[in-house]
């Protein structure tokens, strides 16, 4: 029966989770039909099926598997039910193993013996699993069965470990009786109520009265400090979004320069746009004219184009803007490619069309890569001036505040004018200080007359 393995949907993809199957166990799926979303380092990917058949789902969702491992398999329709019947048997046993065993990598040839010797330990279990909830007494009996598994899906077996609660006592509430996530934090807020009086009674007879009010109240005082808590796993990209700004902190050496733009002139352009366009065709936004502006400088600035790797720098001949994007609970940074040979019209179109793909979190690994210069905007909301973490390896990033109406001199006068702070985080190992702020002057010059974006 052809299998589904993990496949690699991006050049960094060491292994997947499984988000979600968009198709039932047992469906019958076409050639080129969707039939899961795998969530890899980079984003989150929609999985077609090479075959027409039934779709025999073997590793559950939430499950994390490297490349090559079996997630699923696809028969004929036809085929399934006779050979879920012989060889499928076992399958689905060792489907729920590895399912549970991201963190233990047993595979399925160790199981199929061990399967029999675990029939008769099958009582012990029975016996100690009395009731639900957090397992103080049963423990004993639990770790002994060596072969005594429970399915559980990894971050219940995390939360579980964390919290020292027993899976033997719990009952799952996911697919086939898997336990999940909310099963033990439920097993967690429960006890406070149910296995404490239960309890109590029992060490009250024992010599430990005068004890027991000298450690009541520590406990109280901890437990009351922070109150419960909820951990939130983080997803692939949030993992890679933490991993990167904490290798750009740690290993970049960084400085920051700002300067102050006088938008004037950009927001006279932009209201000219405004009045041209067409009802469908996108205005470009402030954000947009940087991009290109940033793009035309870089073209004069190569080494605010390159990248550091190795101890080396490499210069690039495209000119790629990554536009930091806020998505789901990440940050994501679409690429504009080759930005300094598009009009302002393409860019805005382009700008547009990423960040919806973002939000509707239908981006595409291809789209997030191959930037060589980052712009991060913060403007929209109100800010007026912050630094960004460079994305590595790339030699710097812009950070946008917001426009503000401020005092201003021109021709000896004292005006109203429109300025925005952009500021500069460079990698000192590529750009010194003088470049940069060469850099950053024809960024400002270059939007403070506009119409030499408009080419």
């Amino acid at each position: 029966m052809p299998e589904v393995v993990m496949p690699r949907l991006s050049d960094s993809m060491e292994e997947g989770t499984i988000l979600r199957w968009l198709k039932a166990d047992g469906d019958t799926v076409n050639r080129g039909e969707e039939i899961v979303e795998i969530e890899t380092d980079k984003a989150t990917m929609p999985y077609e099926a090479d075959t027409d058949g039934a779709l025999h789902i073997v590793a559950a969702e939430g499950t994390t598997l490297p490349i090559g491992a079996v997630i699923a398999t696809i028969g004929t329709t036809a085929e399934p039910a006779a050979a879920n019947g012989s060889a499928t048997a076992p399958e689905t046993e060792t489907a729920g193993e590895s399912a549970g065993q991201a963190a233990e990598p047993a595979p399925a040839p160790a199981q199929a013996p061990a399967a029999p010797a675990q029939a008769p330990a099958a009582p012990a279990s029975a016996g100690a699993g009395v009731g639900v909830g957090v397992g103080v007494g049963a423990p004993a009996a639990a770790p002994g069965n060596g072969g005594d598994r429970v399915k559980a899906s990894p971050l219940a077996r995390r939360i579980a470990r964390e919290r020292d609660i027993d899976l033997h006592a719990l009952t799952g509430t996911g697919p086939d009786g898997r336990i999940v996530k909310s099963d033990v934090l439920a097993a967690a807020h429960a006890p406070a109520s149910a296995p404490a009086p239960a309890e109590t009674p029992t060490p009250t007879p024992e010599p430990a009265p005068p004890e027991t009010p000298a450690t009541a109240p520590e406990p109280a005082t901890t437990a009351g400090t922070k109150g419960d808590v909820d951990i939130h796993e983080l997803t692939r990209l949030q993992q890679v979004v933490a991993r990167r700004m904490a290798e750009s902190k740690a290993t970049i050496p960084d400085f920051s320069i700002a300067t102050d733009v006088d938008m004037a002139a950009a927001r006279a352009l932009r209201t000219q746009l405004k009045d041209a366009a067409r009802t469908d065709q996108p205005v470009p936004s402030f954000n947009d004219m940087v991009v290109k502006a940033s793009a035309l400088a870089l073209r004069e600035f190569p080494h605010a184009n390159g990248s550091y790797r190795d101890g080396h720098y490499e210069l690039h001949t495209r000119i790629n803007i990554g536009v930091a994007v806020a998505g789901q609970d990440a940050l994501v940074v679409p690429t504009v490619f080759d930005a300094d040979t598009k009009s302002l019209g393409d860019i805005a179109r382009t700008t547009r069309g990423l960040a919806e793909r973002v939000r509707d979190n239908t981006i595409r690994p291809p789209q997030l890569a191959g930037g060589t210069f980052t712009v991060s905007n913060l403007g929209m909301y109100g800010i007026t001036h912050f630094t960004a973490v460079i994305n590595p390896p790339q030699a710097a990033i812009l950070a946008v505040g917001a426009i503000t109406q401020q005092p201003v001199i021109r021709n000896d006068q004292i005006t109203t004018g429109h300025l925005m702070t952009i500021t500069l985080t460079c990698d000192h190992r590529i750009l010194y200080g003088a470049d940069a702020a060469q850099f950053l002057a024809r960024i400002r010059h270059l939007l403070e007359n506009p119409l030499t974006l408009a080419f």
